[in-house]
């Protein structure tokens, strides 16, 4: 079976930087759904209505969210497996998996496809955006100042999980999903499965200034592409060439020759150097 990866930061600026270079100060006039469920909040007549004649002033990100900021409301969408935009022009025939259409001013219209349907989007007034909503729920994002070791180490002091696994909450640290958190502990010499609240000081540094150095660099490539992800209109990244240990199962470490390994952690596929994260 086919394993789907999910877009994590850097894919997500990536998409982000160019929607931005397409669509600012552009106007909406108008929104269909096709695909309710899509839409997490609020309802879709709502969602439709409050839409029409916004002008997209800005685009940024929050852990793995797209944040449309669209005047007096910001439009909030997580890709999860499958999701995609597309620009195209109002003529073009609407694929079957394109479920949110976004008519703008310019005789073009964004389209948001995702073949599985799992995506999400929130639609909030910007001075509700601290309570309402999944924007509430996240950690600091992994280039923030206060991301120090005395911030992690209160996340985590009373946490016996895997220090993968607390890699992957985004109450902790927004952003890092599977791949990054596999690339994250193998350059900081970590096991995956070393117990949260026992690491110290000198590990958490090194996982601070990993996952820096990681998703920086993948940045710069335009993310990861494993199986189905892309960018806007089909680009694709390339840091996949970069990685050390993700999907690399069987073949040998770059550093020390020692085979890599895979396990589960935390009910994730999960790969290591044995030598290099004892």
């Amino acid at each position: 079976m086919e394993v789907k990866k999910m877009p994590e930061l850097p894919e997500v600026e990536t998409v982000k930087e160019n929607l931005k270079k397409r669509l600012i100060n552009t106007k909406i006039n108008d929104v269909k759904v096709l695909y309710n469920n899509i839409i997490a909040y609020p309802d879709t007549n709502t969602f439709e209505k409050t839409l029409k004649n916004k002008k997209v002033k800005d685009i940024t990100r929050r852990g793995k969210f797209i944040i449309f900021d669209l005047e007096d409301y910001y439009l909030l969408s997580h890709l999860r497996m499958e999701g995609k935009y597309f620009i195209k022009n109002k003529n073009d025939q609407i694929n079957k998996h394109e479920h949110v259409i976004f008519n703008l001013d310019n005789n073009q219209e964004l389209r948001y496809m995702d073949t599985r349907k799992f995506g999400k989007m929130f639609l909030i007034q910007k001075e509700n955006i601290d309570t309402i909503g999944p924007l509430k729920e996240l950690g600091l994002e992994p280039f923030d100042k206060k991301l120090t070791p005395n911030y992690l180490k209160e996340k985590i002091k009373n946490k016996i999980i895997p220090i993968k696994t607390a890699l992957l909450d985004q109450s902790i640290i927004a952003g890092i999903g599977n791949i990054y958190a596999d690339e994250i502990l193998f350059l900081s010499h970590v096991n995956p499965l070393k117990k949260s609240n026992t690491l110290k000081e000198k590990e958490l540094n090194n996982i601070i200034k990993s996952t820096k150095e990681v998703l920086n660099k993948a940045i710069a490539k335009g993310g990861t592409t494993i199986h189905t992800y892309t960018s806007v209109d089909g680009i694709k990244g390339t840091y996949q060439d970069s990685l050390f240990v993700h999907n690399k199962e069987k073949e040998l470490c770059k550093v020390c020759q020692t085979q890599i390994k895979k396990i589960k952690v935390g009910g994730r596929g999960t790969y290591y150097c044995p030598h290099c994260q004892k």
